[in-house]
């Protein structure tokens, strides 16, 4: 369930034109402190960023020590992550700080999480054939403003469920308060009713992205935030073909 906190919702009505750059990997290529693989460092407004795969302990803690924390703002209880072959989580940081985070859970024998509460819809898209994944555990420190940021782990999160997994179709449970955001900024459309989510004990619905959709938006909007136009999504922020590509083809020979 995302329950990101409402500034992701802000960020998300700014049109700000930001200069930006993306370098795979750079002098801090290869692992951190905490042994988490180091993605890329990106410049926003002459602020670095770093986006790094949470796949040790220590990052995962991380990770869950801010999604807790945002969270918690809204009165959700939300369980800490555990290692998971079939679940990967990125995480944003600024000067060591993990400051956003996100996970890609993949369908697997043991079916996701959305499973739990929409599993006829869930079941609905398997029977034509999709290969499926969801996004959960969205969240990301009010205080820094950056759709850049922001955009780089979806856009990362992307490359993984394309690339490297090969995935079809993007399912998320998403609270009604953050129902517009995902519908605007990423095109998300809704497939089922109102539902109440047991895990966090509230409302959800149940939204669908085909991969291919982002695929096209990305190739025709990524790396123009500096001048978007008219449009409002969150795609100009996402990198361009050539940084995809670089960041696709590390991850792909990493393995």
């Amino acid at each position: 369930m995302n329950a990101e906190h409402d500034a992701v919702e802000a960020m998300g009505r700014e049109q700000a034109h930001l200069e930006s750059s993306y370098v795979v990997g750079g002098e801090e290529e290869g692992a951190a402190e905490d042994g988490s693989l180091l993605i890329g460092n990106f410049t926003d407004n002459d602020r670095t960023f770093g986006i790094r795969l949470a796949d040790t302990d220590e990052g995962r803690n991380s990770a869950s020590l801010l999604i807790s924390k945002m969270y918690a703002m809204r009165g959700y209880n939300v369980a800490r992550m555990e290692k998971d072959p079939n679940r990967i989580t990125l995480s944003a940081s600024d000067k060591g700080s993990v400051i956003g985070t996100v996970t890609l859970g993949l369908d697997s024998e043991r079916g996701i999480l959305a499973d739990e509460i929409f599993r006829d819809h869930v079941d609905a898209y398997r029977a034509r054939g999709a290969r499926l994944c969801e996004i959960t555990k969205l969240a990301f420190d009010p205080q820094v403003k950056s759709k850049m940021a922001l955009a780089a782990l979806f856009h990362t999160l992307f490359i993984y469920a394309r690339y490297i997994h090969g995935r079809t179709d993007v399912l998320i449970e998403v609270n009604p308060r953050h129902r517009r955001f995902y519908q605007t900024m990423l095109d998300f459309q809704d497939q089922a009713e109102l539902r109440h989510n047991t895990r966090v004990d509230a409302p959800a619905y149940l939204m669908w992205l085909s991969v291919e959709h982002m695929a096209q938006q990305i190739r025709r909007l990524g790396g123009t935030s500096s001048h978007p136009g008219t449009e409002r999504s969150l795609y100009p922020f996402f990198f361009s073909q050539r940084e995809e590509e670089g960041i696709a083809n590390r991850l792909i020979k990493l393995g």
